[in-house]
């Protein structure tokens, strides 16, 4: 008689949880209990309800991959050090050494890019030196970068209000702001996946197009300004805009960085650097949950964006340039998953589709700013 013998089933997740699991919980839930008694009165209901949402999003998160925890500490000690030293005036950002040097939100936007830059050359090291440490030294700069990131896009948000109570917004309203929001969720994306499969060689390829962004936010900055805080145009001054634009950027980020793995994916199935380069069925594996995870929060996007155009310009679809190029990136993704999921299609034609989408998503982020004009031409550049 053949035996069998079945794995043991996992443990419910609250008995999988030590101690340091409930005190940053208790952590993170204290904090969101602070700023709701401090500013809850400011707040209208929904934003009180995203800040519950964000501390069990933050809990779970922090549960789950637990290199969250250090980061949150790092941000939130690094936002409040700049709010701490502006004490309610923003002119000190030019003398007082802490803002000028490192805090300011401009400053550790900076800061964000030299990281970056020193972590594509550390990723490029370690692929072609097949060098251990080097690679730790590029995943530690990347976190690096994120954490002054996301410092500085919190830096920023204070600026805002202390402008005035009028201009101050949430800072993912131009594409300033949202070059940083790209650059931050395509780096957690891959790092998340490059610690789960143990795929720190992708790091090489997704580092490019996180310096292509990196590169455009330079330009954008010091050839037009575009770090300077200005006020709301009236059709962004809405709460949708809060939950719209991020969801829309963890789609773009999933698909860039799923594009990025199909590269080496390719250069594995041509017979090159298959040695220095993870499996190409785990970069297979990584594409398709990469693409599924970007459908969708691409799908959520489109959909509160339809809502938010019904409340701003009286109907839920218009067939504005960056809508119709919207429905063109969803119906792309919708049709490559099909393809996999339905057809069973595998190999490079969808590594190269993949890599094709990444171009026509970049053209209805970028692209229709630039060259196409309609409601949303408030993005332009």
């Amino acid at each position: 008689m053949e035996l069998t013998h079945a794995l043991p089933a996992p443990q419910p997740l609250f008995r999988r949880l030590n101690w340091l699991d409930w005190v940053y919980a208790a952590l993170v839930i204290a904090g969101a209990g602070y700023a709701l008694a401090r500013y809850g009165s400011h707040m209208e209901g929904y934003e009180q309800a995203v800040l519950i949402g964000a501390a069990g999003a933050l809990t779970g998160l922090g549960w789950h991959w637990k290199a969250v925890r250090v980061l949150l500490a790092v941000i939130t000690v690094g936002a409040l050090a700049a709010i701490s030293l502006y004490q309610g005036d923003l002119a000190r950002a030019d003398h007082v050494f802490g803002l000028k040097y490192f805090l300011s939100s401009q400053t550790a936007i900076m800061w964000m890019s030299v990281l970056f830059a020193l972590a594509t050359l550390a990723y490029w090291s370690a692929l072609v030196g097949r060098s251990a440490t080097a690679g730790a030294l590029a995943s530690a700069l990347t976190w690096g970068a994120v954490a002054m990131a996301l410092v500085g896009l919190l830096a920023r948000w204070y600026e805002s209000y202390l402008i005035s109570p009028d201009v101050g917004h949430i800072p993912i309203s131009n594409l300033y702001e949202v070059f940083v929001l790209f650059c931050i969720i395509t780096s957690l994306l891959h790092l998340y996946y490059e610690a789960r499969y143990g795929a720190r060689q992708i790091g090489a390829f997704v580092s490019i197009v996180i310096m292509a962004a990196v590169g455009f936010l330079l330009w954008y900055t010091f050839d037009r300004g575009a770090h300077e805080i200005q006020p709301l145009v009236p059709a962004l001054q809405s709460w949708w805009m809060k939950i719209h634009v991020p969801a829309n950027f963890v789609g773009y980020g999933a698909f860039s960085v799923a594009a990025m793995v199909a590269v080496p994916y390719l250069l594995v199935k041509g017979g090159r650097f298959t040695t220095a380069l993870p499996p190409a069925d785990v970069m297979d594996d990584l594409m398709y949950k990469l693409i599924a995870i970007g459908f969708a929060f691409f799908t959520i996007a489109t959909i509160l964006g339809a809502m938010w155009a019904a409340e701003a310009w009286g109907g839920y679809w218009s067939w504005d340039p960056k809508e119709t190029w919207a429905l063109i990136v969803w119906l792309n993704y919708a049709a490559w998953l099909h393809m996999r999921l339905i057809k069973g299609l595998r190999g490079p034609v969808l590594a190269w589709w993949a890599v094709i989408g990444l171009f026509v998503t970049l053209f209805a982020f970028l692209g229709v700013n630039m060259f196409l004009s309609g409601l949303h031409s408030y993005g332009q550049l």
